[in-house]
């Protein structure tokens, strides 16, 4: 890129820095300001207890194509400081406005709160969308990018709870036994049995987001965030007011009724549709990577062996075994560069590029995967005395044993074994953007010949 771009830009990551940064500032100087240091130190020691264990379960649904650790800890930083220094501007300024009206300050939770809540939670999310759309492959992005988004927020407000309404609030009447008795009491409730609630009100707007992210339709894009943050709005305003009906009749089974009746079932068909999700981006590779075993980019096994992560785990194992750290280490880069294949070819065939631009870089990327993937390929191709050697032409494998003789052999139905056979050699790279028919950005490979290994 141009000097001057990369100065633009680098004053753009500047500036978001030093805006999050600030909106921390604010946090920890308002919290601190009404909570008393000794109730914010113990405020923060209980509410991050539960924050590796919620942002662990995001990144084990990004096992496939794990996103850049930087825009995870953007998001995750989004929701912690920007998202509550706006929404405890807003939801303040709703409680005095309400107050003088003569409203009761719990319709502050249900009119204002969810939906300034899941805006700014969102925000992060929809800005990394706007302006970096090629890192989103799907909605499990949008879940992860969302969820660490909300498990950020979450961690602040319950700051706010066990810290103020927990111990400052008990050791105030009763003495510090009484509110380290009322932490633990509002950490059991709050985030061991209610923890899931902000990651599952903001992955609705996840889902929309990564709808948007993968579809050409410009409605589709505009119409699906708008009703994921909607629907995450509804939901959240419904949890809330929960217990404010609770609170006005004192009938207990309300709160009872919602949490077996609607939130149980909601996060139980989000974590389903979470796995299966996860699952589905495995098998991208099986619905799209074929077009470059028939080119003679890859081999039947290398597809089959992407498929699941059991498969994946077995050839690191296999890679390890024939070729050591650096073969294991070449695995792990081959693995991801082949997803990344996988879901670029998805993203040309949905038609997602359609500016020129777009294509040329589309087209430019996936000759830098298929080189990659080549580069680590040769860590371990050829290294097991176990196996025969081999070449893939595109259509068939031919195969040299150990007494000389040499064999073509169709490919499996169901291969599922790493066979290292090499590729034959491909043709010079064409101009960006040249497209064989029926298979754009694909060079099919020159024949094999005896002899070849």
């Amino acid at each position: 890129m141009p000097p001057r771009s990369k100065g633009w830009r680098f004053l753009a990551l500047a500036g978001v820095a030093l805006f999050i940064a600030a909106c921390a500032g604010f946090m920890v100087f308002r919290l601190g300001q009404s909570l008393g240091l000794q109730a914010l130190l113990i405020g923060v020691i209980a509410a991050i207890l539960p924050v590796p264990v919620l942002v662990a379960c995001f990144l084990w649904l990004d096992r496939y194509e794990p996103e850049p650790l930087k825009y995870l800890m953007f998001c995750f930083a989004w929701g912690a400081f920007v998202a509550t220094a706006a929404s405890l501007t807003v939801n303040e300024f709703a409680a005095g406005r309400f107050a003088d009206w003569g409203l009761p300050a719990a319709l502050t939770g249900v009119l204002v709160a969810p939906f300034i809540e899941e805006l700014t939670k969102a925000l992060g999310p929809i800005l990394l969308l706007v302006f970096r759309r090629r890192e989103w492959s799907g909605i499990t992005d949008g879940l992860v990018y969302c969820g660490l988004s909300a498990v950020g927020f979450a961690m602040v407000e319950n700051i706010l709870y066990l810290g103020g309404y927990g111990y400052a609030a008990g050791a105030d009447r009763y003495g510090p036994a009484t509110g380290t008795q009322q932490v633990i009491a509002i950490f059991i409730v709050r985030i061991l049995l209610f923890g899931f609630a902000h990651p599952l009100f903001t992955s609705m707007t996840g889902m929309g987001l990564g709808v948007a992210a993968r579809t050409a339709d410009r409605r589709v894009r505009v119409l699906a965030p708008v009703g994921g943050l909607l629907l995450a709005m509804m939901l959240h305003g419904t949890w809330n007011l929960l217990p404010t009906l609770t609170q006005a009749t004192g009938e207990t089974v309300i709160m009872l009724y919602g949490f077996l009746g609607l939130m149980v079932p909601v996060f139980f068909g989000m974590v389903g549709l979470a796995v299966w999700l996860r699952a589905w981006e495995g098998r991208l590779t099986e619905r799209t990577l074929p077009d470059y075993v028939r080119a003679g980019w890859l081999t039947p096994p290398e597809v089959a062996a992407l498929s699941s992560l059991g498969r994946r785990h077995a050839a690191r194992s296999w890679a390890r075994r024939v070729a050591g750290d650096a073969g294991l280490r070449a695995m792990r880069g081959y693995q991801f560069s082949a997803t990344r294949l996988a879901l670029l070819r998805d993203g040309t065939l949905r038609g997602l590029d359609r500016k020129p631009a777009d294509q040329e870089r589309s087209a430019r990327e996936e000759r830098e995967l298929l080189d990659a993937i080549s580069a680590y390929r040769s860590f371990f191709v050829g290294r097991d005395p176990q196996a025969p050697v081999g070449v893939w032409d595109g259509s068939r494998y031919h195969l040299r044993f150990p007494d000389g003789t040499q064999r073509s052999l169709d490919a499996p139905d169901e291969p599922v074994v790493p066979i290292p056979v090499v590729l034959a050699p491909a043709p010079p790279a064409p101009p960006i953007g040249y497209a064989p028919p029926g298979w754009p950005g694909l060079r099919p490979a020159s024949p094999w010949t005896p002899g070849q290994s």
